[in-house]
C-alpha cells in the first residue's frame, strides 16, 4: 500500500528510519571501528535553496529523505569498477547522481534494488545516473555481489564496489549515514543535496518526483 504520509519536521524524518531499525551486520560494525583513516568530505558551496527544492519534493514513499546542501562534497570518493579499475565520483561529473550504498547481506538493500534498477532504466541519461556502490567486504565479496546482481537480472545496476568500507566509513564520520542501505543525492559536481537513511520505493510517483526535482535544478 502506498504511503501517503506527508513530510514532517526534519528531526522526525531522521527519527523514522532509526526507529524502524537500521540493518547493520556485526562484522560491519567491527569494520567501522577499525577504519580510522578515511578522508573527510570536500567543501562545496552551501546550497540551501536547491536542497529545499529536493526536500519539498520528498513526500509519501520518500518522506524520510532529508535535503541537506550543507557543503559536503564527494567528488574524490573512491571505489572500484568490477574490473578492479579505480574510480571516483568525479568520473561521473556532469550528471546528478543517486549514490546508493548496498551489500548482498543487507535484506532491505536487496529488496530495494529492483526499484533502483527500474529508476535507472527510466532515468539514466547524460543528466542523471543511479550509481550503486557495493560494500561486501572480505574474501569473495565481489563474487557475492555479482551473483546477486546476476540473479536479479538487473539491466542498469553495474557493479561498483568498495570492499575496504572506507567510502561508507567516511559517511559515518561525517554523521551522514549509520547503516545500510543509505543514499546520497549529489549535484553534477558531486556536492551533496540530500540524504536518505534506509530503503525507499524509488520506482513510485514519490520517487520519480524527487528525481525530477533533482534533475530540474539544472534544467
Amino acid at each position: 500500500m502506498e504511503n501517503t504520509r506527508s513530510k514532517g519536521p526534519q528531526a522526525l524524518k531522521w527519527a523514522l528510519p532509526v526507529a524502524a531499525g537500521v540493518v547493520v551486520a556485526g562484522g560491519s560494525i567491527a569494520a567501522w571501528l577499525m577504519l580510522g583513516n578515511a578522508g573527510t568530505a570536500n567543501e562545496c558551496p552551501v546550497q540551501q535553496v536547491q536542497a529545499q527544492i529536493v526536500d519539498a519534493a520528498a513526500t509519501g514513499e520518500l518522506a524520510a529523505l532529508s535535503g541537506t546542501g550543507e557543503g559536503r562534497g564527494y567528488a574524490d570518493m573512491a571505489f572500484n569498477h568490477a574490473s578492479g579499475a579505480p574510480m571516483t565520483v568525479a568520473d561521473f561529473a556532469g550528471k546528478a547522481l543517486l549514490v546508493n550504498f548496498w551489500a548482498s547481506w543487507c535484506v532491505p538493500c536487496r529488496e530495494e534494488m529492483p526499484a533502483l534498477d527500474a529508476i535507472a532504466t527510466e532515468y539514466n541519461s547524460d543528466k542523471f545516473m543511479v550509481l550503486p556502490i557495493n560494500l561486501d567486504i572480505g574474501a569473495g565479496g565481489l563474487d557475492k555481489a555479482q551473483a546477486f546482481l546476476d540473479e536479479g537480472q538487473f539491466q542498469n545496476l553495474p557493479l561498483y564496489a568498495d570492499n575496504t568500507f572506507a567510502a561508507f566509513e567516511r559517511l559515518k564520520r561525517e554523521a551522514v549515514a549509520i547503516g545500510l542501505p543509505a543514499t546520497l543525492l549529489l549535484d553534477p559536481e558531486g556536492c551533496e543535496l540530500a540524504v536518505l537513511q534506509g530503503p525507499a520505493e524509488w520506482h513510485s510517483k514519490d520517487g520519480k518526483a524527487v528525481i525530477d526535482a533533482l534533475i530540474g535544478l539544472r534544467g
